[in-house]
């Protein structure tokens, strides 16, 4: 009997252990994103049975499924067969709409980050993911955190104690297999599914995904052919509609176009995010499905400009900045805004924006950029320069006489910083005034620049 004992009184001392220490929870990603007015949406991705409960306000509730774990089947993309794969999507995406003035929310312990009726100081970023691509043979070193530091910009950005983060959209770059050898991206996971997304977002976006709640603008690399998958799994504010999803190519008249939201921010402001993920450079004519899509989007946009006296659009595609390209000659030509959304936008206003716009804040030029007009035209920021291959053509410091962004804009003040990565902030002084600031990898203040109304002017006209 003292044997049977001795061998079965741990069993029983582990098993009282284990009833009172239950197993930590499994490893899940948390963060907060901002929708239709200012509707915030608490997210949580995590490979486990059911979605884990939310506590909101010391009361607790179970969280909704969005998206379950799936293998999504192979579909067409920019790349041939051989060089895609269907998205796996391992995880669970769940989600809560946060009441408005919730106090506290926690999931498995973790602090969910608020939103403020009055964001004062806000983040702004874009381009963040690790550029992997066949078709340009361009592999990005994303092994090499001084040759893809959006983990570092995140951190920066996160230190600098933000309410708000804006994120213009290209989240995504992971498309093809490094090739073998290449010891800079060596091991990276590749296509849309979540690996590559985490990657390439989750992961290294961590620490400023706990510092604040997002808005989540959407790029040309979440259109459907590209990480629209995963966009709709993961970022977009509103539900996840069948056929809105990417899954099939049969619905991508639907799942590449969306209509604005507006976000209020206090002081009679809104933030307004526009969905231009599938517009084109070359540009768009009467007839193209974009064309009549964009030119809706201008009119719905026009109609939530209606409800505040001032308004900062977010989109990812700038159409009134420049950018610049070195030809096989070696002689560099400017090139003017997009023209998919000029075209559509200047059908229906040919000032491109309503008037009650004072700024557009952008991404897909991969660099800083400011403009402001003595057109009537709002001022556009461009902040597509927070981790993927940087543009290193030099942009001018003074645009030549004549040289303008788009049809009838004047460009009365130019700032730009290329080949340098970082990030941008806004901070509130008045109902009118934002001071901005642009940082580096190391939160250094590079430029600094005012809005007021429209029109904004930066001390560097070119940070060296």
């Amino acid at each position: 009997m003292l044997s049977i004992l001795k061998r079965t009184l741990p069993v029983a001392l582990l098993a009282g252990c284990a009833a009172t220490n239950p197993p930590p929870p499994p490893d899940f990603t948390s963060y907060v994103v901002l929708g239709e007015y200012g509707a915030a949406v608490a997210r949580v991705l995590i490979d486990a049975p059911a979605c884990p409960e939310i506590t909101i306000n010391q009361h607790s509730q179970a969280m909704t499924l969005r998206a379950p774990a799936a293998t999504i089947a192979l579909r067409s993309t920019p790349s041939a067969p051989a060089d895609s794969k269907p998205a796996e999507f391992p995880l669970l995406t769940c989600e809560t709409t946060l009441p408005a003035g919730a106090t506290s929310a926690t999931v498995l312990g973790r602090a969910l980050p608020l939103p403020k009726a009055e964001p004062r100081r806000i983040v702004v970023l874009g381009d963040t993911g690790c550029r992997l691509q066949k078709s340009s043979n361009s592999y990005q070193a994303c092994n090499d955190s001084a040759q893809y530091p959006f983990a570092a910009v995140a951190a920066q950005a996160a230190a600098w104690k933000p309410d708000l983060v804006i994120h213009v959209g290209d989240y995504h770059y992971r498309e093809n297999a490094c090739p073998e050898g290449n010891a800079g991206c060596a091991g990276s996971p590749w296509g849309y599914g979540w690996d590559a997304w985490d990657d390439d977002f989750f992961a290294p976006g961590a620490r400023l995904l706990d510092a604040a709640p997002w808005i989540m603008a959407r790029g040309n690399h979440e259109n459907c052919l590209r990480g629209g998958q995963g966009y709709w799994r993961f970022l977009d504010p509103r539900p996840l509609l069948k056929g809105r999803d990417c899954n099939a190519a049969a619905d991508d008249d639907v799942g590449n176009y969306s209509d604005p939201y507006a976000i209020p921010i206090g002081q009679s402001t809104q933030l307004l995010v526009l969905d231009t993920a599938n517009t084109t450079w070359k540009g768009l004519k009467p007839g193209d499905t974009g064309y009549a899509k964009y030119r809706d989007l201008y009119r719905k946009l026009e109609a939530l400009a209606q409800q505040a006296p001032r308004n900062i659009g977010i989109d990812h595609h700038p159409l009134l900045g420049m950018g610049a390209d070195r030809k096989a000659d070696g002689s560099i030509v400017l090139l003017p805004g997009d023209a998919g959304l000029q075209a559509s936008f200047g059908s229906v206003n040919p000032q491109l924006f309503p008037a009650s716009i004072q700024a557009m804040l952008s991404g897909h030029v991969h660099l800083w950029q400011q403009a402001s007009f003595s057109s009537a035209h709002p001022s556009q920021f461009i902040a597509g320069f927070a981790g993927t291959s940087e543009d290193i053509v030099p942009l001018p410091e003074q645009l030549p006489a004549g040289v303008t962004p788009a049809p009838g804009a004047v460009v009365e003040h130019f700032s730009s910083w290329v080949d340098g990565f970082g990030f941008m902030t806004l901070e509130r002084r008045s109902a009118d005034q934002w001071d901005v600031e642009v940082h580096d990898l190391q939160g250094k203040i590079r430029n600094r620049c005012q809005l007021d109304g429209r029109h904004s002017v930066c001390e560097v006209a070119q940070v060296k």
